[in-house]
């Protein structure tokens, strides 16, 4: 190779290196819109406006597009897939539970909550391609595992060195009730592709190499009363979080970043154990919601060890 050709070359490498690694910006939000149509959802769509005026790269909403005592209704699907459309760019939706796991509820019309699990996938999720007018492109649980085919809404993508995952983890701790067999069923087989799916990011990451992983999900897992170091034999997230994503985490070392909501309450800390020890390089958000009607800006720098910058922001 001649020395012109090896310099070009190893420029076109810096120049590749560094696109990689870029700085950049996402919206996260969640737990919108709730309540009476005529009261939220003004405040709701101009917080969209907002969104798509901050020109972020994407945005991921982490589920409860409506609150717990809203009728399940296949009208209130349609009116929220409407909003979904008003992302002049493309926004990645995980479920959270007042859309489906909580439709028993006498005042959310007495649905079966597994068919209204289904209308879920059938509206909102399409094979490798997110919402939004300007879609990403992603890549599906349901056809990268051909065993767990039912989760489409199980995504990945990569942007810029980063890899971000949605896993279909939902409060009312995962649907894991106990008292109702189809729901336990439905639990331990979500469960088991979850599993499989964060599992399965890790590997992707490292065959990437990727500088960090960004998980998405709708529940809060924590029980604040107690300091947080394990799940217990009945909860929800035990094999999901505790067994999986955490020692996960441990092992590979680069930032990890877990966005959800549920709790309503912006946070922004580093709240999870491992093998008695706090894990470092894992980062909690959880995002606003419910009344509080703002979203967060997450930026990532190329830092190696703390990419993520937080920004919470509502409509003017």
């Amino acid at each position: 190779m001649s020395l012109a050709r090896l310099f070009v070359s190893v420029l076109s490498t810096l120049f590749a290196a560094q696109v990689f690694a870029q700085s950049f910006s996402f919206t996260a939000l969640g737990d919108l819109p709730y309540g009476d149509p005529a009261k939220v959802y003004e405040p709701y769509r101009q917080l969209i406006q907002t969104i798509n005026s901050n020109k972020t790269d994407f945005s991921i909403h982490v589920g409860d597009i409506k609150s717990g005592s809203t009728v399940c209704s296949d009208t209130e699907f349609a009116e929220q897939k409407k909003h979904f459309d008003m992302f002049t760019g493309a926004v990645i939706y995980t479920p959270g539970d007042n859309e489906w796991t909580d439709c028993h509820r006498k005042n959310n019309g007495s649905f079966d909550p597994l068919e209204r699990l289904q209308a879920l996938r059938s509206l909102y999720f399409k094979p490798g391609v997110s919402l939004g007018q300007k879609p990403l492109r992603l890549q599906n649980q349901s056809t990268e595992q051909s065993s767990h085919a039912k989760y489409i809404e199980n995504a990945r993508w990569m942007h810029k060195g980063v890899l971000f995952v949605t896993v279909h983890i939902v409060g009312s701790n995962n649907n894991f009730e106990v008292r109702d067999p189809k729901a336990v069923a439905e639990f331990f087989e979500r469960d088991e592709a979850n599993v499989q799916w964060i599992q399965a990011a890790y590997a992707f990451a490292a065959q990437q190499n990727a500088r960090a992983i960004v998980f998405s999900m709708q529940a809060d897992m924590f029980d604040e009363k107690e300091p947080v170091e394990s799940f217990s034999n009945i909860s929800g997230f035990r094999r999901s979080i505790g067994e999986t994503l955490l020692p996960l985490a441990d092992q590979w070392k680069k930032p990890v970043l877990v966005i959800h909501g549920d709790g309503h309450v912006f946070k922004v800390d580093q709240p999870f154990r491992f093998d008695k020890k706090p894990l470092r390089n894992v980062t909690r958000l959880e995002v606003p919601g419910a009344s509080d009607v703002r979203a967060v800006r997450v930026m990532v720098s190329e830092h190696p060890v703390q990419p993520f910058a937080f920004e919470l922001f509502a409509a003017p």
